[in-house]
């Protein structure tokens, strides 16, 4: 692993941003969208009991519970996301030393491989290093994560957020829900469900949003 020019700080929160190399589509089915989302969930700890390999031959209900045993030993916590066709758009906390790096590093080296091996394809996926910036007031906190809940809708795929399946939207409409989730959001924001989806879905500001972002966005 390449040790980066500008370390990110543990404990502090970022907007990282990934594409697929020259535009490619990334993900076609339903099934590369669910590979990705498990990548996910395995890798934010920085010791797994198991190989990937082994636990998709178990099952990948266990995942959950062995992020959850091991919460300890965690790289980063999944604020948000969103995974569009050809490129990904996280929110994490860095929550221990060089963090996100090899948590970016392990998940995409592991659906390249993934999808190469599946499309019979050879090559690099991804367009270069991640890309990433800290987010450092909670308000941009909050205008991040909408952000990231509307990329499908921006982008013409759905009329409405929830209609996308593939983003951290539906788990921030059900947090009363009992099970353990892919995202770790519920200290970081205080609001409910009804708050939230009319946040995202009713009170669009194009102005204010753009100058509380000013400085996240990378694409």
């Amino acid at each position: 692993m390449q040790v980066r020019k500008d370390p990110l700080a543990t404990g502090e929160y970022y907007h990282v941003y990934t594409k697929s190399i020259a535009g490619f589509v990334i993900f076609n089915h339903k099934d590369e969208f669910d590979r990705m989302k498990s990548l996910l969930e395995f890798h934010q700890v920085s010791d797994p009991a198991m190989k990937f390999s082994w636990l998709k031959r178990l099952g990948k209900d266990m995942t959950p519970r062995m992020t959850e045993r091991r919460e300890k030993e965690r790289l980063v916590h999944i604020i948000a996301y969103c995974l569009m066709p050809t490129h990904i758009h996280l929110f994490l906390r860095q929550s221990a030393t060089n963090g996100i790096s090899v948590f970016m590093g392990r998940l995409l080296n592991g659906y390249a491989r993934y999808f190469n091996l599946r499309h019979k394809r050879k090559g690099p996926l991804w367009e270069g290093r991640f890309k990433n910036v800290r987010v450092k007031t909670n308000e941009q906190a909050l205008h991040l994560s909408r952000y990231i809940h509307l990329n499908p809708a921006s982008a013409g795929l759905v009329n409405k957020p929830g209609e996308w399946e593939h983003s951290s939207y539906q788990e921030y409409l059900s947090r009363s829900s009992q099970e353990p989730g892919l995202c770790a959001f519920q200290g970081v924001f205080d609001f409910t469900s009804a708050e939230y989806q009319n946040f995202v879905e009713k009170h669009r500001d194009a102005q204010r949003e753009t100058a509380i972002l000013k400085g996240l966005m990378m694409e």
